[in-house]
């Protein structure tokens, strides 16, 4: 799976700038028929009880995808919803859903979706029963909790004395050491500084986990090989859990070399009462973060299934959990398992035990919050099938994937149609992509009645139609880069048929004649190299000569749809198309010109590229934290210049080459954009 992913299945593609046609393709996704899929259309199988009598307003604390999943169970509830908002946000999907909106505050998360003040006078303004946190943000914030009890306001989620015990990693894995859950070897206390963590990380035995005491989500968390690593990830993730947590407290514990990561979901209530939901597993990650997860595990046996949540659910009721609730645990090679953490909240990845179990995760939050007891018992809890999700972010691929992809959404499109699938998103077309947040921007899941999970899912993200300014590049075949060229040149030969068509109508206002092209000549550029293509077309069939190899390429041309099914060679393929755009597994930048157009650019000239070894540009938008240097200052090659903060992530910037600081053109807080000078060297 881990090389599915790292094939691209993040897609996210460039829209055409220039006037040259582009066309833009992720390949190879084969076809499924629906028969491999399983029609399952209903959000959820568990029915909600009218009879009960629940909170008459909620406000969510959140923004996103997670707002809009919350509204939609609320208003399935009948419970009305409050949702609050950045400035930024005013006109996001969350904002629209919900019956009443409230603005806290400006762009940055300290001063909005962080701002307790401003949320408490949301709260009292618009009279809310009860708030649902969602996850990140305020969701694991014990003041936050309690801020709401003063108020007599509830909190959907545990109490304070287990978000204290659970939330804190230090705390929790103590306390789970005396459940008698199974512990990875580690400092069970605060590392003081970069000194005493080098002095950890020796007697522990690299490598090791530096990681935020306060956080979870892959947030303040680096892996250390030696003292230098060590010290280095010290200062980054003590500075990104304080930006992202407010707490800069962190842990060092030893590093499982091939772990699996797998979670148990739990469930408790107010009576004493708690239940483990089967387990997911979130193993396919980067940076630490999840970013695929599937349930159940196809690696866990019944027993060790068992023996997990047994222990989940020892930790559970020894704080008295009440509300959903994650046990994250580290599962090597022989199934040992080992407690990771407890996250106190509803996952980002609940949506695939909701398609197992058939229970509405939110509403069951939403119940015990009320009072009520759990109306399942441990021997009720199905495993109904198998579920994956994939996450899908805003983030530049040509970056590594960890710099933000920003602007406005101009076309997107969810494969909801496809049976099966559930997408959880916050975004239309239009919806602005901000450096400020999350880089997550939905979720894709699919439930299967059986293990053709990988198979059908890329065939589901195939149909997921995303414009945003970067591209994913697969390493093609040299048979698929001529399937990929065969196809660019009859769709470009096809609109061009289509547009003299249009122009030879007898009520065009643009009456030019054009001779008929029986073979059209064509060149055709990918990746600096030159194709020489000659097509002709006999009505839905392409016969096409690339570079001497002759495919046929044949398709129902229905160019005003954005999915397009084609057959080359009697091999169907799925692609996506917007006017000159197609994409599926990894996208590509094609130039077609005809033979004359060809001949012609040659004399077009081309802007010289800038000389970037003496200047530092901002790779990405983002938050300058700091800057290391002054003018007049000696710096060496590859040492650090500043750190900007871009979507939760720090990212040092360091000088190309030796020499002396002729100009610095930034300073810790200002924002920057992409291609924004911040250093200059003599």
């Amino acid at each position: 799976m881990e090389g599915l992913w790292e094939g691209g299945w993040a897609k996210w593609v460039r829209g055409i700038k220039e006037s040259t046609p582009e066309i833009v393709a992720l390949y190879h996704v084969p076809h499924y028929s629906r028969e491999h899929l399983m029609v399952s259309r209903s959000l959820y199988t568990a029915g909600y009880d009218s009879n009960e009598k629940t909170f008459d307003k909620i406000l969510i604390a959140n923004r996103g995808e997670i707002a809009c999943r919350v509204i939609k169970t609320c208003k399935k509830m009948g419970i009305k919803t409050v949702a609050i908002h950045s400035d930024v946000d005013a006109s996001s999907v969350h904002v629209k859903m919900a019956d009443e909106a409230v603005c806290v505050g400006p762009a940055p998360t300290s001063k909005s979706y962080l701002n307790m003040d401003a949320i408490m006078e949301a709260i009292k303004k618009t009279r809310a029963q009860a708030v649902h946190p969602g996850y990140g943000f305020l969701s694991e914030n014990k003041e936050f909790a309690k801020c709401l009890a003063a108020e007599d306001v509830i909190f959907i989620g545990p109490d304070t004395h287990a978000i204290q015990a659970m939330g804190d990693k230090i705390e929790s894995k103590l306390l789970a050491k005396k459940a008698k859950v199974n512990t990875i070897p580690g400092f069970d206390g605060v590392v003081k500084d970069a000194d005493e963590a080098v002095r950890i990380a020796r007697e522990i035995g690299y490598p090791v986990m530096i990681k935020a005491s306060a956080g979870g989500g892959g947030k303040g968390m680096r892996i250390a090989w030696d003292d230098e690593e060590t010290r280095d990830g010290f200062r980054f993730s003590s500075q990104e859990a304080a930006s992202s947590f407010g707490d800069d407290r962190l842990l060092i514990e030893k590093f499982i070399d091939n772990p699996r990561h797998i979670e148990i979901q739990v469930l408790g209530d107010k009576h004493g009462n708690a239940l483990w939901l089967n387990e997911r597993e979130c193993s396919i990650q980067r940076r630490n973060q999840k970013v695929v997860e599937e349930a159940p595990s196809i690696f866990l046996d019944s027993e060790t299934r068992r023996a997990m949540g047994e222990q989940a659910v020892a930790l559970a009721k020894a704080v008295k959990y009440s509300s959903a609730g994650t046990v994250e645990f580290l599962v090597d090679s022989k199934k040992n398992f080992y407690f990771l953490e407890m996250n106190t909240r509803l996952q980002v990845e609940h949506p695939v035990t909701e398609c197992i179990t058939g229970l509405d995760l939110v509403q069951e939050m939403i119940r015990v919050a009320k009072g009520y007891p759990l109306r399942h018992k441990q021997a009720d809890i199905p495993i109904n099938g198998w579920a994956v999700e994939c996450r899908v972010y805003a983030e530049d691929p040509y970056k590594s994937f960890g710099l933000p992809s920003v602007g406005r959404l101009s076309q997107y499109q969810e494969p909801i149609h496809l049976p099966g699938v559930r997408v959880d998103s916050g975004i239309q077309p239009g919806s602005d992509i901000s450096i400020y947040y999350d880089p997550m921007i939905s979720k894709v899941i699919l439930k299967l009645k059986n293990l053709k999970l990988i198979l059908s899912l890329n065939h589901v993200l195939s149909c997921y139609f995303v414009i945003l300014p970067n591209q994913v590049r697969h390493k093609l075949t040299e048979i698929e880069r001529n399937q990929l060229l065969a196809i660019a040149s009859s769709l470009f030969v096809a609109f061009q048929l289509r547009a003299q068509h249009f122009q030879e109508h007898e009520n065009s206002r643009v009456p030019i004649i054009q001779p008929q092209v029986a073979n059209w000549q064509l060149s055709v550029k990918l990746h600096d190299e030159v194709h020489t293509v000659v097509a002709s077309n006999s009505g839905p069939t392409f016969s096409v000569e690339v570079d001497g190899s002759k495919l046929n390429v044949t398709s129902t041309w229905n160019l005003a749809s954005p999915l397009l099914s084609v057959s080359v060679d009697g091999t169907p393929r799925t692609v996506q198309v917007n006017v000159l755009m197609i994409y599926f597994e990894g996208s590509y930048k094609v130039h077609i010109l005809t033979k004359l157009a060809a001949e012609l650019n040659k004399y077009m000239l081309e802007k010289a590229a800038e000389d970037t070894s003496s200047i530092l540009r901002s790779p990405m938008p983002g938050v300058v934290v700091t800057v290391s240097v002054k003018p007049g200052d000696m710096v060496a090659e590859g040492q650090e210049i500043c750190v900007i903060e871009a979507m939760k992530m720090q990212n040092s910037m360091t000088a190309g080459k030796t020499g002396k600081v002729k100009s610095v053109r930034c300073k810790a807080g200002d924002t920057v954009g992409e291609g924004d000078l911040l250093v200059e060297l003599e």
